[in-house]
């Protein structure tokens, strides 16, 4: 299948041209769909609404009489609220949350507000850190907007299980998690695959952003690029119950402006109607020399909930494009490293492209009684990009900086679809409640490219020459991958010994379909957690498996040549604590996780493929959330990690570390509340030890450690609350290699980042 030619005229600035009717368009159909079932399921709320029996809940909306067992979540939260008699007036909020998908129902903030108490765990829906048998942190918008953070990068940057695998300030974001790489089309939105924007997503339409460590394919699904360390969730804004106007104008390093506009608003009876628009623009430069880059953002989020029905429909357009210049990825001829370039330093310089996201999603849940309710979602995301986007690299560096480097000019798409449908039920067996969820899913993947390089061109990283670009590929974009993701799951999450005991069972039939390949592959799952002292501490464990597509024989001396191994099942097991003191969350844990890979065995001529090879992880977590103090909030913590090649071909390098994984890493952000009215600091310490460059663990980079501080003021200018924010990232321009994304190569951090904005409500 080809795809019709797209215009490839430059400059960057020019708007990307729509495909030709030709080609198959996503989003035409998903909205089609969408306004559909959003019309379908609010002529139904508006039928339920008429004919529902008057309740006597104090909320009078039918809350008491038709909560949904949404997310199987919420049952254990106001089962936990219940057994604590000083949370008693919290109950019926959390019974509104198990029904409403708005920002005010997300669970809420920690202590500090930096971070939450609950978190989405894919199909399970929110759940209460105490609750889950999971390590899981929810970073919440209060900390997106007060460390002014630009992009899902920035936002893991509190994060200590998190690095990343892409230099600072590129247009791509790439992150490594408990030591396995995660590709940005691995984050999910909502809690789904397939959805979220490609390259590196801007936050103006973000109200939370979520980790899960660990393999997770029994709640999510297998991740489209096969990622395993664990699953980043985007969690989209929604319209609260306030009325919201909201401008923010900003200023970045490098004469970077930029504006944002954030609208809210609740309409009809009980506010049943909710509307939630963002817009955001930024243009100018940015720290890297003579490049200029320009985001341009809008998104529109419209949701019901009334009767025992939500219902939500999640859109944005997000355009991003870059012209002279861009940051590079470095691969060293030898182990005599050169010193570490400036940042600011443009290696490639004249390099230009862009890339555009449009996205959207229809959702909805409707609980028939307080123990079952049905569910269903359809969406579908378009990605397309043009110019110098992957392939920025200075290649075989030597260590006086001399290198090679070439121009890379690329035609590409990114397309998906996704549908779910699923159901919960909350039932009651002798002492035991069961919350029960079945889910069935597809996920549609469809990519295609146009490459031209150029020939290899000596320059210097530290005095780099401009490389000649080619020309953008012309043509028809040919697919080059196609695949179907789609599964059968079953979870039952058992609670007994009035809730001091909750095993959680599930099963998830995950089936791969490329265009040669058609695998299947059963995935367990099991998390237990127990609560011996009360409420305050959670002893949890669990052993879950995730999954990435298996490999295909294609040595042609091969014994099994073309043979197709089924998904590789990566398995973890994890033990912890989750400890509640006060205002303090307070996880420990330890965990270990096995990969297969494939190898080869026998002679060269005529080897013979099995899917034997095996790398192990083990680590040692802690991350705490809260308030230190009425006036002083904290979000961070830290990790060890060891990691072996524990099966290798031929052995060789077998008990080896594998390359790029830290063995220490530490983030801990702090926000002091001053005596100054409305004035608050802001301190950011971020640490990693050295790392291996090489599998033979012969090659190595330095540890590194940046300081980031920041202050925001808050006051009032003719009766509008004004908020001014200033952070400063990496204060002392540390100059640092970040970390590896493949052996001997590196990536480069920023230097000093400065940020200024005033955000006024109206």
């Amino acid at each position: 299948m080809n795809r019709p030619v797209r215009p490839s005229a430059f400059p960057v600035r020019q708007p990307l041209a729509p495909r030709a009717p030709a080609g198959r368009p996503v989003l035409r159909p998903v909205a089609r769909a969408a306004h559909g079932l959003c019309g379908l399921l609010l002529t139904t709320g508006a039928a339920l609404a008429q004919t529902q029996t008057p309740s006597t809940s104090p909320a009078g909306d039918g809350a008491a009489a038709a909560v949904p067992a949404s997310a199987a979540s919420a049952t254990s939260a106001a089962a936990a609220a219940a057994r604590r008699p000083e949370a008693t007036a919290q109950l019926q909020a959390l019974k509104v949350k198990a029904r409403r998908e708005a920002a005010d129902d997300l669970p809420p903030a920690q202590a500090g507000g930096m971070a939450a108490t609950g978190a989405r765990l894919g199909l399970l829906g929110n759940q209460d850190v105490r609750d889950t048998p999971f390590a899981v942190t929810s970073y919440t918008a209060q900390l997106i907007e007060d460390q002014q953070a630009r992009t899902v990068a920035d936002v893991l940057q509190n994060d200590p299980s998190v690095r990343f695998t892409t230099s600072g300030g590129h247009t791509q974001e790439n992150y490594r998690l408990r030591g396995f790489d995660v590709h940005n089309s691995d984050v999910a939105f909502n809690g789904q695959y397939g959805l979220a924007p490609l390259g590196s997503s801007t936050l103006e339409f973000v109200e939370r952003v979520e980790v899960l460590r660990g393999p997770s394919a029994m709640f999510t699904g297998m991740a489209p690029s096969g990622g395993i360390g664990g699953v980043v969730n985007l969690v989209p804004k929604r319209a609260g119950d306030t009325p919201l106007a909201r401008v923010r104008l900003s200023h970045e390093t490098g004469s970077q402006l930029g504006t944002a506009l954030d609208l809210g608003r609740r309409f009809g009876e009980d506010q049943a109607f909710g509307v939630r628009v963002n817009a955001a623009y930024s243009d100018g430069g940015t720290p890297l020399q003579g490049q200029d880059r320009t985001r341009r953002l809008l998104s529109a989020a419209l949701d019901y909930r009334k009767a025992g029905l939500t219902a939500s429909l999640d859109l944005y357009d997000s355009q991003q494009s870059f012209a002279g210049g861009t940051p590079a990825m470095y691969g060293f001829a030898t182990a005599n490293l050169p010193a570490v370039p400036d940042p600011t330093v443009n290696v490639l310089k004249g390099a230009a492209g862009r890339f555009s996201n449009q996205g959207a999603v229809a959702r909805a849940e409707y609980a028939f009684n307080a123990g079952l309710s049905a569910f269903a979602s359809v969406g579908a995301r378009r990605y397309t990009h043009q110019g110098f986007i992957s392939g920025t690299h200075a290649h075989s560096v030597q260590a006086d900086g001399s290198a090679q480097v070439r121009g890379v000019a690329q035609r590409a798409y990114d397309d998906s679809e996704t549908a779910e449908l699923g159901a919960r039920l909350n039932l009651q067996t002798g002492p035991v409640r069961h919350a029960l969820v079945v889910q069935a899913s597809r996920l549609g993947l469809e990519a295609g490219s146009l490459v031209n390089v150029t020939a290899m061109q000596a320059s210097n990283i530290y005095t780099p020459v401009t490389p000649t670009l080619p020309a953008l590929p012309t043509g028809d974009i040919p697919r080059t991958s196609q695949a179907t993701l789609s599964s059968l799951a079953l979870v039952d999450t058992m609670s007994l010994l009035q809730d001091r005991l909750s095993v959680t069972l599930g099963l998830r039939e995950q089936q791969v379909k490329q265009l040669n390949y058609d695998e299947r592959a059963l995935t367990p799952a099991l998390g237990v957690v127990v609560k011996p002292w009360g409420e305050s501490i959670s002893l949890y464990g669990n052993h879950v498996q995730g999954l990435s597509q298996g490999g295909t024989v294609s040595d042609v001396n091969a014994t099994n040549h073309g043979h197709q191994f089924a998904p590789y099942k990566t398995t973890q097991q994890e033990l912890g604590l989750k400890w509640q003191a006060g205002p303090m969350l307070h996880t420990a844990s330890v965990f270990q996780i096995e990969v297969p890979t494939m190898m080869s065995t026998g002679p060269s001529s005529s080897p013979t493929y099995t899917d034997g090879a095996e790398t192990r992880m083990r680590g040692l977590e802690w991350s705490s959330s809260g308030a230190l103090t009425p006036v002083l909030h904290v979000v961070g913590g830290a990790s060890w990690l060891h990691s072996a090649l524990t099966a290798t071909q031929g052995g060789v390098n077998q008990g080896k570390e594998a390359f790029g994984v830290p063995r220490w890493q530490g983030n801990l952000a702090l926000q002091w509340a001053t005596p100054v009215p409305g004035l608050q600091l802001q301190a950011r310490g971020v640490a990693t030890s050295s790392v291996y460059l090489n599998n033979a663990n012969t090659w190595q980079l330095p540890g590194w450690g940046r300081l980031d501080l920041g202050a925001s003021y808050d006051t009032r200018v003719a009766a509008r609350k004004l908020v001014l924010r200033l952070n400063v990232d990496n204060v002392l321009d540390r100059h640092y290699w970040s970390g590896s994304f493949a052996e001997t190569r590196a990536t480069l951090a920023e230097g000093r980042v400065i940020r200024t904005s005033a955000t006024m409500d109206f």
